[in-house]
């Protein structure tokens, strides 16, 4: 007779990790032994110190809140509710249990038998590891540096270098031409032809590298009659020269091209100028390592002169994207890789509009990347968010100074969206007149902001505080800075009204734990990854890092590295929230790939159990780090 009660728990149990990896005769032998218990409120399923029981649980309804004791104000230390597995201790230590689990609402739950789910284990090792992962997750301290590392790396812990091309030493040219700073340019061009090379490393006395001269170099140079062939080779090479170590991976030798903006690397040994040159690295051996790489795509950019091409380009680096994220490059690698790629072509599209314009720039000038491009986050497409500061002036030029730095603004605007960055909906873009200021108007509207804190200008200090100089003059951008950090000291209420405003971000989860999503409009039941969690992590590392005085460092993980170093006390904690950022950016990411938008909205129901267990760990860090803005920043009474 068919046994109709195992056959639904058999249903139910496959929807669940690690059940669901589980082949179908071993999963119907569990089900055939699961017993079912029911909980009403309050009841207690056991408690810390009872003795082992002989199953390990899962929760088919309701939801069951794991404790200290029993006490109404013990800590809670997780709440399970349907799919969760709790309980796990008489599996993995087979000891006495370290906390009470209580039904906290009506619930029913399977015990599963650890004498028939042990042999199950021994057999299949992703089981095991799961079910060791969802029990160090209610047991150990979810700060410390090891338990971060387990939830936010930003790679499978079974990747190997091997798999990964990009993750493999890259060849380089050995044995490279030399010659000496003193010899003469017609040396080193006959040298070139003897040797069939493009370009010769360029040695002091003691041979150590100090330059390079190229094939371009005497083009540009000497062809043209800028320099004779008989002056010193140090006349016409490029320097200081970009030494790297000889075990280069493709992607970091990828990196270091497109960051020095040169076609051509030097290897010596320790990776510095002050040991021999053992290898040349070009262009050409990226290309032969991986084909379509970022350096060509930076050098594209650079030679586009429309916006279709480098719209062309972006779509292109939309695909790179995708290759590395699904390849699992790790997420540091492939976030500087493409904000470097993403700030050429918003250099470049300001390079266009400048072309475009009557006359030169009146006065010097900077443009102001904002947003998660100023904090060097941006992954996927999104809005336009950017500012321009320009020279301060005397009253009679300021008008037709202002002008000017306008209708550059909307020119580079307007070409940065038919590259497929969409105009910012509120307008906070350079062309806004509000947006485009000098020096002396924008420290006198931080000043304004920090002193005067509005609702509205709490909004505009967590978009502006984030600016990073795309293109222009350092000394303005650098003199802003200074201005904005001299006007936060000894200002508490500014701080306290800032954290204020993060701790209103909406929460992530119910109170069961369950995730809270969109009630009505456009978005409805959709999860808002970045309101409800991107946001409170940003915020929140931007008010501890202004209060530490930290400049010139705007990435959100970056900031909590930094401020783990700033508070050793603190450092795991800060250091799981610096994995929880990256971890964040990366499901967004991932989801945004694969739905061809943005990433921040989620649909629920495409998730695993396994996803949505990782959300809810960066989901702990943020809850803990809400309690120390409140209490560090004086918060409590004004909520």
């Amino acid at each position: 007779m068919k046994n109709t009660i195992a056959d639904r728990v058999y249903d139910f149990l496959k929807k669940y990790p690690p059940f669901d990896i589980i082949n179908k005769e071993d999963l119907v032998s569990i089900a055939e032994n699961v017993i079912i218990v029911y909980l009403e409120k309050g009841k207690v399923l056991f408690k810390n110190d009872d003795t082992k029981h002989d199953h390990f649980y899962l929760v088919k309804e309701g939801g069951v809140v794991l404790k200290k004791n029993e006490l109404a104000d013990a800590e809670i230390i997780d709440i399970c509710d349907e799919g969760d597995v709790f309980g796990l201790r008489p599996l993995i230590t087979n000891d006495s249990y370290m906390m009470t689990a209580i039904a906290e609402e009506e619930a029913l739950v399977y015990g599963i038998p650890i004498d028939v789910f042990k042999p199950i284990i021994e057999k299949e090792h992703n089981v095991g590891l799961y079910l060791i992962e969802s029990f160090t997750s209610k047991t150990k301290n979810p700060f410390s540096k090891k338990f971060a590392q387990d939830f936010y790396q930003d790679s499978p812990a079974n990747l190997k270098s091997e798999d990964l091309e990009e993750l493999q030493t890259i060849k380089y040219s050995k044995d490279p031409i030399c010659i000496s700073m003193d010899d003469l340019a017609i040396k080193a061009a006959n040298r070139m032809t003897d040797y069939k090379v493009s370009s010769l490393i360029v040695v002091d006395e003691n041979k150590l590298p100090i330059g390079m001269v190229t094939d371009k170099d005497f083009r540009k140079k000497v062809v043209t009659g800028l320099y004779s062939s008989k002056v010193p080779v140090k006349e016409i090479m490029n320097f200081p020269v970009n030494t790297y170590k000889k075990n280069l991976t493709v992607t970091e030798a990828q990196l270091a091209l497109v960051q020095n903006q040169s076609g051509h690397l030097v290897i010596t040994e320790d990776g510095t100028d002050q040991t021999k040159a053992i290898g040349i690295l070009t262009n050409h051996d990226i290309v032969v390592s991986q084909g379509n790489s970022a350096s060509g795509l930076m050098k594209a950019i650079r030679r586009a002169k429309q916006p279709k091409e480098l719209r062309k380009i972006r779509q292109q680096i939309a695909q790179l994207l995708k290759g590395y994220f699904f390849q699992s490059i790790p997420l540091h690698i492939i976030t500087q890789i493409i904000h470097e790629l993403t700030e050429a072509i918003n250099i470049r599209a300001i390079e266009i509009a400048l072309q475009k314009m009557p006359q030169r720039p009146p006065v010097k000038f900077a443009w102001l990347s904002l947003g998660s491009h100023g904090r060097k986050e941006q992954l996927l497409v999104t809005d336009q968010d950017n500012a321009l500061v320009f020279e301060d002036v005397p009253e009679e030029k300021y008008e037709s100074v202002k002008k000017y730095f306008t209708i550059l603004s909307n020119r580079v605007n307007t070409i940065l969206n038919k590259v497929g960055y969409e105009f910012c909906p509120a307008d906070m873009m350079a062309r806004n007149p509000k947006w485009c200021q000098s020096l002396t108007e924008w420290k006198t509207q931080f000043s304004h902001w920090i002193h005067n804190v509005e609702t509205e200008d709490i909004l505009y200090s967590s978009i502006f505080f984030d600016f990073n100089r795309t293109y222009g003059d350092k000394e303005l951008v650098q003199e802003l800075a200074h201005s904005i950090f001299s006007a936060t000291d000894y200002n508490p209420m500014f701080f306290t009204l800032m954290s204020r405003s993060a701790l209103q971000n909406p929460s992530p989860l119910g109170f069961f734990k369950q995730f809270l999503v969109e009630q009505d409009g456009e978005h409805k039941d959709l999860f808002d990854i970045k309101a409800r969690a991107l946001m409170p992590l940003t915020d929140m590392a931007r008010i501890l890092i202004l209060s530490h005085k930290v400049k010139s460092i705007n990435n959100t993980a970056e900031r909590y590295e930094k401020l783990a170093e700033l508070e050793p006390n603190n450092k795991d904690f800060y250091l799981a929230c610096s994995y929880a950022a990256k971890s964040l950016i990366k499901f967004r990411t991932k989801h945004g790939l694969i739905h061809h938008d943005s990433g921040r909205y989620i649909k629920l129901n495409e998730l695993t159990k396994e996803e949505k267990m990782k959300l809810k760990r960066c989901f702990k860090t943020i809850s803990e780090l809400q309690e120390i803005i409140k209490l560090r920043f004086k918060v409590t009474q004004l909520l």
